[in-house]
């Protein structure tokens, strides 16, 4: 599993974190091969569907027996283009039906209560201000956010480089406030919290953009606890999530008339499916678009 573990994580250039939960789901699948005295490289069709038959007995969500059925696949599928096993039998495997709700939003109001939510007078509010204003300015996921440096905002252009799944590039423009904010941490608040640790920034050139109360790099787990930490100052349901700044990010801009493919791209969505959800969030704008559009439509 090790050489499959370094070829999703050098040449699929998959991210850190995703390499992580493909290494858990195989260990489970792994362990579950070796109880039940199965050759793990020689499953078959009906060897993975009796996994996860036994994953749905105990009860696991649609969505999550799809993601191992997926990393199993690409197991697999690796195995044979390697010549470890003859042919990928297990590919034939239908994934599970998902539900596909609507992603959850925030209103106007919610936003600027959580704009307001960080204490702007302490480094670390002006951590969180900057955190909270690039979430809502980027549409970036919190992994995204974890993984900038200093040097990822581009002041001359109004822009920021994110790094997404794949590690592929894409350039969000920001709008001022998010870059002030972002500004006023980077010359004030983040100085302030590499003196309280007696840290510095070290000699190889990167400096990452959040950092904790020790100097080091924040995590996305800690992003994501003071971005909970914050939602509840300002007010805001318990199960409000970073991802759901990004959800209602798409929204706005569709709302204030965006065309799908720049969000799309702004995203960073391989596919415009997976952006057409938010369609079904913006109901004003459709009417506007038949309104104004349509031969008939005054």
């Amino acid at each position: 599993m090790d050489s499959f573990v370094a070829y999703i994580a050098r040449v699929e250039g998959l991210a850190p974190n995703t390499v992580t939960s493909y290494v858990s789901r195989l260990e489970r699948f792994a362990v579950w091969c070796e109880r039940e005295g199965v050759d793990a490289r020689a499953a078959d069709v009906r060897t993975v569907r009796s996994y996860l038959s036994e994953l749905s007995r105990d009860h696991m969500a649609a969505r999550t027996l799809a993601a191992h059925l997926s990393v199993i696949r690409s197991l697999y599928r690796w195995m044979a283009a390697e010549g470890i096993v003859e042919g990928d039998a297990v590919s034939a495997i239908s994934s599970p039906k998902l539900p596909r709700g609507l992603p959850t939003v925030l209103t106007t109001k919610q936003v600027e209560a959580l704009l307001k939510a960080p204490d702007t007078s302490t480094p670390t509010g002006l951590r969180d201000a900057a955190m909270i204003e690039l979430l809502y300015a980027s549409g970036a996921r919190i992994s995204e956010l974890a993984a900038l440096n200093v040097e990822s905002v581009l002041w001359s252009e109004r822009t920021l480089r994110l790094w997404g799944k794949g590690s592929k590039e894409r350039i969000v423009p920001l709008y001022r406030r998010a870059l002030d904010a972002t500004r006023l941490y980077i010359e004030e608040g983040r100085p302030e919290l590499l003196a309280r640790a007696k840290r510095s920034d070290g000699a190889d050139g990167v400096h990452p953009l959040f950092i904790s109360a020790r100097g080091n790099r924040m995590s996305a787990a800690m992003l994501r606890k003071r971005f909970h930490m914050l939602a509840t100052l300002a007010g805001i349901p318990a199960d409000i999530a970073p991802h759901t700044m990004r959800h209602t990010f798409a929204t706005d801009l569709l709302e204030g008339g965006a065309d799908l493919r720049s969000v799309q791209e702004l995203l960073g969505h391989a596919s415009l499916s997976t952006t057409q959800i938010y369609t079904h969030l913006t109901p004003d704008r459709l009417k506007r678009a038949v309104s104004q559009a349509h031969p008939r439509g005054e």
